[in-house]
């Protein structure tokens, strides 16, 4: 007969003694059970004790998680969270250097655990970590020369301590004094600072940047940007990681009017050829997080092209006009004339709309009225005219080219330059704030300090020559343009290093190529709608559905490895989940690291039965994504959200690295519950091995008519005479 599912059998370790076999009966009090364990190591004064997981998370068990517990848990008597804080809280103002050192490496370990901060918390532990960090260094500066490495390891465990603490969101960061900013700023702006110290000081920066609007102004003033490049400078990813994070920070926080001239900064100060040089074409890989730094970097120096994306030409600026007025110069090499008399007015205006014609705007007489609409405003016009200066030669020849054509296969330059602006803002989602997820970042826009601009030229010579090999007319232009959309976006997605080999990529997928790669990819479904090709979908479609299944099992039997969120910092923390090979268990828990290969079963010390399991909630839903600024509800984050719910009030919640690796989850858990695989990635699947299998059955009628109908039965004969009688 199996145990009541309230009660959990663990290991309990007390220093000194041997481990106790223990079961433990969640119905009870803590304290009660706690009191127990202390009664049989005749242990007086229970209320001083408390339990804590025994492996390296050193978490306390409190009321809140008790459920965590598994069975064959091992768990760790040991002295309770408060007393705890108030002995550390003494330590670490211990004379003793050592003691003082020893005490604080404790505390460093101790901080992540979200009761002991609440303890140490409540102790004004936070206001003496940052009296320590202020006045505390000064004390020992004397002393850095004869014990250099004591000094470091100190001040690093303090700061670690500090990350840690404020990790857990109970502190506001709008309680810290300017004298506390000055301090950690200049542990960044020191040169030859320990790599511990460094990266801490650059962590907490990030964080007061991130969550104060105060202390943003207070860090812009301590910190430049000349100070960070620097750091970018050496051969420690994790710090250029930290470094390129404060950078995105500031830039992130800063107002509206203040980024434009932090750009300029920026780009006085290399930084893009810097990261090119230093990151990433470092002889290393990239992990994840620089991915995502360099990602939100990205994002937000294309953000910057919003102001113009957004802006209507104003008809009546003179300086705007001018702009269309070079176009056509440049194009046309027309010299500016004087001011010609009343008399020549209307010859000038004719030859202006002749060449606007030419130049292939909508309204030939006012070309200005093309840029009213927004998106693209004023960027399409600006990349216009970068076009034609830097250009030139491809300009004159694209203009030129095209008007003098006369049979209307001509591809007007202007509409055409308008749209595509549009098609790259919405390709770069130039406007959107930085996914929290995302690590998708593109090495070629980090080679040229006008990568857009660039970006516009390479494609508006492309579609040029794809309106050609499409013979297209203007009412063809919407096609085309889908075409282009579909190069660039192949294009991309391979990842060029650099502006040449995205043009090189561009030169492989020419439209004849696209027809093919079309072709291939809808596998002939125009011939798949008849009747007969239905019914026979309809019969093969369940053990299509059937193998479908059985791969998302099998993907969760392999297990994936889920990294750990949270609203203030990114943090390289890892938890691994895979289902049993009997599909009847859920086998989960923390990693140091993200694994290399496959996570064996009994590394994962959590199990949650299937049988458990009540329901699978997605998106909003999740109770994660509930919680006050959970993630501010990033809507990549929240596409990514699952959750399992089970027993009463209790779930195991997912943010999933991947769009794919979301399906793969959410279809194998509804399919262990018996519901249907309702992802993306399922229909994608069910159609290509729809298709496939359609295709295979289909080989022998290669060539042969299907009909629609099944053929008419004949009439009977008019005599039976040709049937042979057995008998």
């Amino acid at each position: 007969m199996p145990p009541p599912a309230d009660i959990v059998k663990v290991a309990i370790e007390w220093p000194g003694a041997y481990p106790k076999l223990m079961e433990i009966d969640q119905k009870k009090p803590l304290s009660a059970i706690i009191k127990e364990v202390c009664d049989g190591w005749s242990l007086a004064n229970h209320e001083y004790f408390a339990l804590q997981h025994a492996d390296s998370s050193n978490f306390y068990i409190t009321e809140k998680n008790r459920n965590e517990i598994k069975n064959g848990t091992i768990l760790r008597l040991t002295t309770s969270p408060a007393q705890n804080a108030q002995q550390l809280h003494e330590r670490i103002q211990s004379s003793s250097m050592d003691s003082k050192l020893e005490a604080l490496k404790d505390l460093a370990s101790l901080s992540r655990d979200v009761t002991f901060a609440q303890e140490f918390i409540n102790l004004d532990g936070i206001f003496l970590l940052t009296q320590m960090v202020e006045s505390g260094t000064e004390r020992y500066q004397k002393l850095q020369k004869i014990m250099k490495p004591c000094f470091g390891d100190m001040l690093s465990f303090t700061l670690t301590a500090f990350v840690e603490l404020m990790d857990h969101g109970i502190v506001s960061w709008d309680t810290f004094s300017v004298a506390f900013i000055k301090k950690i700023a200049s542990f960044v702006n020191k040169s030859g600072m320990d790599t511990s110290i460094l990266q801490r000081s650059l962590a907490i920066l990030e964080s007061m940047v991130l969550n104060s609007h105060d202390l943003y102004q207070k860090v812009a003033q301590e910190i430049t940007i000349g100070q960070l490049i620097p750091h970018l400078q050496g051969t420690d990813q994790e710090i250029q990681t930290y470094t390129i994070a404060v950078i995105n920070a500031l830039f992130l926080k800063a107002p509206d009017e203040r980024r434009q001239e932090m750009a300029n900064i920026l780009a006085q100060k290399q930084l893009r050829s810097i990261i090119l040089t230093h990151v990433i074409r470092a002889q290393r890989a990239i992990n994840n997080e620089m991915a995502h730094q360099l990602y939100v970097l990205q994002v937000l120096t294309f953000n910057l092209l919003e102001d113009r994306m957004m802006t209507k030409m104003d008809p009546q600026d003179q300086a705007q006009r001018d702009i269309i007025f070079e176009l056509r110069r440049i194009a046309f090499d027309a010299e500016p004339e004087p001011n010609a008399s009343s008399g020549s007015m209307e010859k000038r205006k004719s030859m202006y709309t002749r060449d606007y014609k030419k130049l292939g705007f909508i309204n030939h007489v006012n070309p200005a009225m093309d840029f009213t609409q927004t998106p693209p405003g004023m960027l399409a016009l600006d990349n216009m005219l970068y076009f034609a200066k830097q250009h030139q030669d491809a300009y004159i020849r694209i203009v030129l080219e095209n008007s003098s054509r006369e049979d209307k296969h001509e591809c007007p330059f202007g509409r055409s330059s308008i749209e595509l602006t549009k098609m790259l803002c919405e390709i770069l989602k130039v406007g959107e704030l930085p996914s929290e997820t995302c690590n998708d970042f593109h090495p070629m826009f980090f080679t040229h300090d006008r990568s857009f601009e660039e970006f516009f030229c390479i494609c508006i010579q492309l579609l040029n020559k794809t309106w050609k090999e499409m013979r297209a007319t203007s009412e063809d232009f919407n096609k085309v343009m889908q075409v282009v959309k579909e190069q660039v976006m192949r294009a991309l997605t391979t990842k060029p290093s650099s502006l040449d080999q995205f043009k090189s990529k561009l030169q492989n997928l020419s439209y004849t190529e696209i027809l093919k790669i079309r072709q291939s990819e809808r596998m002939n479904q125009e011939d798949f709608q008849s009747r007969p090709i239905l019914e026979l979908k309809e019969k093969i479609q369940p053990e299509i559905l059937e193998l479908i299944k059985q791969q998302r099992l099998n993907r969760l039997v392999e297990g994936t490895c889920f990294r750990k969120l949270n609203s203030r910092r990114r943090q390289d923390k890892f938890w691994y989940c895979r289902l049993s090979p009997n599909h009847k268990v859920l086998h989960y828990g923390d990693l140091e690291e993200s694994p290399q290969g496959e996570v064996p079963h009994d590394s994962l010390q959590d199990k949650l039965p299937v049988a458990d399991i009540k329901a699978v909630v997605t998106g909003k839903d999740c109770p994660h994504m509930k919680e006050k600024g959970a993630l501010k509800q990033n809507k990549e984050v929240l596409e990514l959200a699952f959750s399992i719910l089970y027993d009463s009030n209790c779930q195991l919640n997912f943010i999933a690295p991947d769009k794919h690796e979301y399906c793969i989850w959410t279809d194998g858990l509804n399919a262990l519950l018996g519901k249907d695989m309702l992802s993306d990635l399922t229909r994608n699947d069910l159609d290509t091995l729809l298709s496939m299998e359609i295709k295979l059955r289909l080989l022998d009628l290669e060539n042969i008519q299907i009909p629609d109908a099944p053929p008419p039965i004949p009439k009977e004969p008019s005599n039976y005479d040709f049937v042979y009688d057995c008998n």
